[in-house]
């Protein structure tokens, strides 16, 4: 065995102890191709997943299929061309596709909910930080989250059927640890292996490494073909610090064989770890918000304890903010501390300022999150 076979498998093997995985399906395995869902190998992939989640993992779904299963309830045989046709078949196939998850999951007594998602509600923040919550709450009450692009309302995004990048967002969001690509290729090669009889998969790489879009988009069928939204994924995971892997949704018991450790398609790995990417991006921030004046204990709280800021260590709010924003941490010198993402706006974080957690319904009525920043959310400096 070479040496870099048992690299792989070592990696491959680490993939057990990923908690939280975001699994995207594409239309072509969705649909066997256009010929409306297969739920025949829909059942097959949730049974993988349901197992995923008995073994203590998990699990977002993020699923494509609901234009292509219109077209078929609608029984129009060509994909139209006209924007407010193709929103309709795809609000018809979308009940179809959660019909068909609800009812494979309910076969092993799993919860499913419907997520719609544009790339709007991503890049505004508060919408962004709602669908956070809301994510993060269904996976505490264990349901299985099941994501689509809301394409019954948006424009670009349909033309271009994009959900490997959506995918890809969705595990920044929740801040997952795997992204897998479930797709009709069985990973990414050198070249496109249908034209080019000696191209050879990719086993394993860096996400960031430039030479694989380079393989993807080189202008064959393959990089037409979506490889090159799946490696531009793989990228933008990798901000949050999960790994993504490329990989043949045909493969028998694929989602069990990579739960298991076997070396299936194409793992690019993140360039940092979870927490030290996220906190990369915060430290990045050359622009701050606002600014939080933080008491002595606070201080010594965050800078030696490496605990949470809590709202009754805050003695001041300078300037406006809105939750979610990269705020400063300064000690009563007006020394820089650490910078954050706060969870509350200015406005509320005024009302809370020296108040204790236990106290904080009673000014604000609903709190999400008690701490002003969350240690997760706080680089030190």
């Amino acid at each position: 065995m070479s040496e870099a076979w048992q690299e792989y498998q070592a990696a491959r093997a680490q993939l057990a102890q990923r908690h939280r995985w975001v699994i995207k399906i594409g239309s072509a395995l969705l649909t066997n191709d256009g010929r409306g869902l297969d739920r025949e190998r829909i059942a097959q992939w949730v049974n993988q997943m349901a197992a995923l989640k008995q073994a203590g993992h998990e699990v977002v779904l993020v699923s494509s299929g609901s234009v292509a299963e219109g077209m078929k309830r609608l029984g129009w045989q060509r994909r139209p061309e006209q924007l407010h046709q193709l929103q309709a078949a795809a609000a018809v196939g979308q009940m179809g596709l959660i019909q068909a998850y609800e009812s494979a999951f309910a076969e092993h007594q799993f919860h499913t909910a419907q997520i719609l998602l544009t790339h709007d509600d991503l890049s505004d923040r508060r919408r962004y930080l709602n669908a956070r919550t809301t994510l993060r709450t269904l996976l505490d009450m264990g349901v299985v989250p099941i994501v689509n692009e809301n394409d019954t309302v948006v424009t670009d995004e349909i033309c271009f059927g994009d959900n490997d990048t959506l995918g890809a967002l969705v595990a920044n969001l929740v801040e997952a640890d795997l992204l897998v690509l479930l797709t009709d290729q069985d990973g990414l090669y050198t070249a496109d292996p249908r034209t080019h009889a000696d191209a050879t998969m990719v086993h394993q790489g860096a996400a960031s490494d430039p030479a694989f879009k380079a393989m993807a988009g080189g202008g064959g069928s393959l990089g037409r073909g979506g490889m090159a939204t799946k490696v531009r994924a793989a990228t933008l995971a990798a901000r949050s610090g999960a790994d993504t892997i490329i990989v043949g949704g045909r493969l028998p018991a694929v989602i069990e064989r990579l739960r298991q450790g076997e070396v299936l398609g194409t793992l690019l790995q993140a360039d940092a770890e979870k927490l030290v990417a996220r906190k990369q991006w915060i430290a990045g921030h050359l622009q701050t918000c606002g600014e939080l004046v933080l008491d002595a204990g606070a201080v010594n709280a965050v800078q030696s304890q490496g605990r949470s800021l809590l709202p009754i260590g805050v003695a001041a709010v300078q300037g406006q903010f809105e939750r979610g924003q990269v705020v400063a941490c300064l000690n009563e010198q007006g020394q820089l501390v650490a910078k954050g993402l706060v969870n509350f706006s200015s406005d509320e974080a005024r009302l809370i300022v020296r108040t204790p957690t236990r106290e904080l319904v009673n000014v604000l009525g609903v709190v999400s999150d008690p701490e002003m920043i969350h240690r997760d959310n706080l680089v030190v400096l």
